[in-house]
């Protein structure tokens, strides 16, 4: 049952008057706040994600006004199930099939926008095409199935910074200006692969934890990859997932001053040290990569140097997210 219409909207009143949420917010809240307008951060496999109702432009405005992301950055569209998303994105044959395989899940296909979709014009940044999924969480399917309508839902946190994978991620960066469901930590801990398809052509757009080599054996048939600059999809941006630290790639140990993110047998000593895996596990690595990068950028040190992770499966994934966090950011 909703929250009593009178009672939801004083208590909306009080919040915007004092500008602050209370945390958390139950899944039937979230609905109601999303109902009216406004940006809820839910949990989902990957990282939370910042969801606002994807067919009202005030929403979809105020996600990219909270985050500070630019306007020509599209968003994902996040769906309750294959009817909802049918009625938004254009599914070829080769599209059902690596739908069907690892949906819900975390991967986000990017397909021919339908041309009655019932979405903002903004979600797409103007593009003929859009970028779907159906979350996997229980928590984000509860809120997607009660509202009945999609969302769109980039990361909850300031445009180009660290994703959230844990609640209070979002309660740092936002200040409790954002209501905020808690899902407990993001099994995933990096954001969805992305996959555009186009006839009978697959790119891999983003890596993700669903991996080139597991869609290959899914279709049966080589996957591409981009050869533009021409953003697309969501997480193209040169830098991005970026800590305040400077980042120092492929480093067998620290310099003075540094803080450390080793990886198996590279452990660093000290507080400023933390490892992703001891045991060389990149799933384990992936999930801990946001949480402890923003470990270590709360040391105070001006570089964070990171160990090599090696370049296959979900390593892929996260030396995509490195690299990103690396690159030059005054460009």
């Amino acid at each position: 049952m909703f929250l009593d219409a009178a009672h939801f909207n004083c208590q909306t009143a009080q919040m915007s008057e004092r500008h602050l949420y209370p945390f958390p917010v139950s899944v039937n809240e979230a609905v109601e706040y999303l109902h009216n307008g406004n940006v809820v951060a839910m949990p989902t496999e990957t990282v939370y994600g910042l969801a606002g109702l994807a067919r009202n432009d005030d929403a979809v405005l105020k996600i990219f006004e909270t985050k500070g992301r630019p306007r020509f950055n599209p968003l994902i569209v996040h769906c309750a199930d294959m009817d909802m998303a049918q009625k938004v994105a254009q599914f070829n044959p080769l599209a059902l099939k690596i739908a069907e395989k690892f949906w819900p899940g975390p991967l986000t296909l990017v397909l021919p926008k339908k041309a009655d979709a019932n979405i903002s014009d903004l979600v797409t940044a103007g593009l003929d095409t859009v970028a779907i999924r159906l979350p996997e969480h229980s928590i984000a399917r509860k809120i997607l199935q009660t509202l009945g309508h999609p969302v769109a839902a980039p990361s909850a946190n300031p445009s180009g910074k660290l994703s959230p994978t844990m609640s209070q991620h979002v309660i740092d960066a936002f200040e409790q200006k954002v209501p905020v469901v808690d899902g407990g930590a993001c099994e995933a801990g990096v954001e969805s692969t992305i996959l555009a398809v186009e006839g009978e052509q697959v790119t891999l757009l983003r890596p993700g934890s669903v991996t080139a080599e597991m869609v290959k054996h899914a279709i049966g048939a080589s996957v591409a990859y981009p050869t533009g600059s021409k953003i697309v999809a969501p997480g193209m941006l040169k830098s991005h997932y970026a800590p305040n630290a400077s980042v120092r790639l492929n480093a067998r140990e620290p310099n003075i001053g540094e803080a450390f993110l080793g990886f198996g047998e590279l452990q660093g000593e000290g507080d400023n040290c933390r490892n992703l895996s001891s045991t060389g596990d990149l799933a384990e690595a992936a999930k801990n990569l946001f949480q402890y990068l923003r470990e270590l950028d709360g040391t105070g040190a001006a570089t964070i140097a990171v160990a090599p992770i090696p370049n296959e499966g979900i390593g892929i994934a996260i030396n995509d997210r490195l690299t990103r966090a690396a690159a030059d950011r005054t460009s």
